[in-house]
């Protein structure tokens, strides 16, 4: 077997981000994280009114009348509650505390590790090609997903937009059927989360649940036995709270998993099987770039690694139609052979040559490779650190989520348009004598990713909390200027990906502005 110098560097920063990632325990919902618990300034009553994502109303699905609070059925519901409550052990109590920060942020926290655990690039086989993961043998190796940034983005666009849906429908059906929490109908059942005036059917935490157990079985088949771990704790300690009986949980279990079957249904649908392409199609590449007398980008391992994802332009985006796409592409990158781009190259080349102390700090805060959360991943994480901060209702967080990871996975579907449009090579391929500051992505360089998913979310995220004023704008920026420190982007890649993104954020931002929220 060939010996691979950029492999093995790109394993050490796997492992690097590892270890980073096991020690950096507030992305991975470690429960010594202090968060309070969710107790929601506006309890949003109206959403089920809100415009879902892909359902044709709120009562599209149908839920049952629960039963009366008066009836013996109930009343033995509330007896089990009381039997969890007379004799709760430390780590129920450690349960209850670390689920009450909220449904949606916890799951999020749980997809976030999920995809840094599987963004881990295959190795070669004994014959020089690349193994790709199969969604029909999860477990062989190499495991399935390979969860690289446009198919993170993907998934935490599926689970935050059918969270949101089924979250309407939630509401729906509380305000319905107004049944009060236990603790509210038995003054003998303790409350051991913030007291909610909020009708307790169906679970608002097993709709999140719910939902997000039936998109992990498409996108993470092969994390299946954790995550239902995951919601068996997160139901367990609903009841035990006091907060929810059985039936208000079994209601919004079936609730959840009727409405992520559409998401699932669209998954499965949307042409993201097909985005590796093939070999035919990886030489058409670079024939047709080479015809228009311009240096294509090849992969600088060795073996040489297969493009990543070069039909992804061809999913079906969340927040516009495939044309869109096409239309979005920016102009084209200066020409390889023009002055403008051995500028941009000399610029690169100084950067990689000449690291200072801050730039390399910003570099490696925004490196999100291997290993990580992906930057649609970094992005839920500062957003999530900005909602905690609003004492959101649980359907608000999702309708936020939703929005900013539509945003993301749109993001990402435009620019590997671009990217593949124009397969233009990366600075280190231009002049061997650029070394990057961190690991060097397996796909051409224009326009930037880091570039358009950040300001694809700094415009959803100034939005929807616009007393933050730039901040969120100043972070894309420096996102896309850390690539260009980090010696794998062009000036130009950076700058155009800043464009792309923003525009990708509008189309958010108009859907949030007529989804009857505000």
């Amino acid at each position: 077997m060939k010996k691979n110098t950029t492999f093995k560097t790109a394993i050490l920063l796997v492992l690097a981000g590892l270890v980073f990632w096991s020690c950096n325990k507030s992305d991975i919902g470690d429960r010594s994280l202090a968060y309070k618990p969710l107790e929601p300034e506006n309890q949003d009553l109206n959403a089920g009114t809100w415009k879902p994502v892909l359902l044709a109303s709120a009562d599209e699905f149908e839920v049952a009348a629960p039963a009366a609070t008066n009836t013996p059925g109930y009343t033995a519901e509330l007896n089990e509650i009381k039997g969890f409550q007379g004799s709760l052990s430390d780590k129920d109590k450690s349960s209850i505390k670390y689920w009450s920060a909220g449904a949606v942020l916890r799951w999020n926290e749980i997809l976030r590790e999920l995809v840094a655990l599987r963004n881990i690039p295959p190795y070669q086989k004994e014959d020089d090609t690349y193994p790709a993961p199969s969604p029909t043998n999860p477990f062989a190796y190499p495991t399935f997903p390979f969860a690289n940034p446009p198919y993170a983005g993907r998934a935490y666009a599926y689970v935050s937009a059918a969270t949101y849906d089924a979250l309407v429908a939630a509401w729906h059906y509380k305000q319905l059927y107004n049944r009060a929490a236990p603790y509210n109908v038995d003054s003998s059942v303790q409350a051991l989360v913030p007291k909610s005036s909020l009708p307790s059917y169906p679970s608002e935490d097993a709709v999140v649940a719910g939902a997000t157990i039936e998109l992990l079985k498409l996108l993470f088949p092969a994390d299946l036995a954790y995550v239902q771990e995951k919601a068996d704790e997160h139901m367990r300690a609903r009841i035990m709270s006091g907060a929810n009986t059985r039936s208000d949980i079994e209601a919004g279990l079936a609730l959840g998993k009727m409405v992520a079957a559409k998401f699932v249904a669209r998954g499965r649908t949307d042409r993201a099987g097909q985005a590796g392409g093939n070999p035919e199609i990886w030489k058409a590449l670079e024939d047709n770039t080479m015809a228009k007398g311009e240096v294509c980008w090849f992969s600088l391992e060795t073996p040489r690694r297969p493009p990543m994802l070069p039909l992804f332009n061809k999913v079906k985006p969340f927040l516009f139609d495939s044309l869109t796409v096409i239309n979005m592409r920016p102009p084209p990158p200066p020409s390889t052979s023009s002055e403008q781009f051995k500028k941009e190259t000399e610029e690169v080349l100084y950067y990689s040559s000449h690291p200072t102390r801050e730039r390399v700090k910003i570099v490696h805060f925004w490196a999100d490779g291997a290993g990580t959360y992906t930057p649609a991943g970094h992005w839920d994480h500062i957003a999530a650190s900005e909602f905690v901060k609003e004492n959101y209702s649980e359907v608000r967080w999702a309708r936020n989520m939703a929005l900013l990871n539509m945003a993301l996975c749109d993001a990402g579907i435009v620019c590997w348009d671009a990217k593949y449009f124009y397969f233009n090579p990366r600075p280190s391929q231009s002049n061997p004598d650029i070394k990057t500051l961190t690991g060097l992505p397996n796909f051409p360089a224009y326009t930037s990713g880091h570039s358009t998913f950040s300001a694809a979310a700094a415009t959803v995220l100034t939005h929807l909390l616009p007393d933050r004023g730039t901040k969120f704008d100043d972070m894309a920026t420096e996102a896309a200027l850390s690539r260009l420190y980090g010696a794998i982007h062009y000036r130009s890649d950076s700058e155009a990906g800043l464009v792309s993104g923003k525009a990708v954020g509008e189309y958010a931002v108009q859907r949030a502005l007529t989804d009857g929220a505000n």
